[in-house]
């Protein structure tokens, strides 16, 4: 009877211990006390993944500001921010919008070089031009020439539709403030560079 009762015993001390560190866990793994902080939304929190894989909107919905936009034709590039980051990096971001009545293929942005080939619909091809410093940025890859750039899916934009977009830079001198943003057929948009 005593063995059964220390058996027991021990199991529901067991079970104790572990559901206690999972509380810690779970309280170490929250918020972490800043109960007045705001938490971010589901939108916001929603950022471009590692992968490049981007997010279709109809055109209806809000969008952030835009401080470039140029149009070929029935598409339209907006730049919504052009970051310094403390990395060496600049991360330009925006939106592609399709006004057409047909699907978009994104086939002359992905860039000429037989490294990018391998990128498919992406914007491998989007450079940065300093006019000032008199050269051209392209887009960072990794060491199997993946860009740091979004990859659209299914290789374009439906009708009607918008895809949201970023592409990663080397950045210019820190006396370069203003660029301009090129890829594919598009007419070279200027952006204004912001720090991160």
């Amino acid at each position: 009877m005593d063995i059964r009762h220390a058996k027991r015993g021990r199991r529901a001390l067991s079970a104790v211990a572990i559901t206690t560190g999972l509380l810690f866990m779970a309280a170490g793994c929250g918020g972490g006390g800043g109960g007045d902080k705001p938490k971010a939304s589901s939108s916001s929190a929603k950022q471009h993944a590692d992968d490049g894989s981007q997010s279709q909107r109809s055109s209806e919905s809000a969008a952030p500001e835009v401080v470039a936009e140029v149009k070929n034709g029935d598409i339209t590039l907006a730049v919504t921010s052009a970051v310094r980051d403390q990395g060496g990096f600049v991360t330009v971001r925006g939106s592609v919008t399709n006004n057409g009545g047909q699907f978009w293929i994104a086939s002359n942005w992905h860039g000429d070089e037989r490294e990018l080939s391998r990128n498919g619909a992406s914007l491998a091809g989007a450079s940065l031009v300093d006019s000032k410093g008199k050269k051209k940025y392209l887009v960072l890859r990794d060491t199997q020439g993946r860009c740091l750039c979004t990859k659209f899916n299914g290789g374009g934009v439906d009708a009607g539709k918008s895809a949201d977009w970023f592409a990663q830079f080397p950045a210019p001198p820190e006396d370069t403030t203003q660029v301009d943003f090129a890829v594919g057929d598009m007419p070279p948009a200027s952006i204004d560079l912001s720090q991160g």
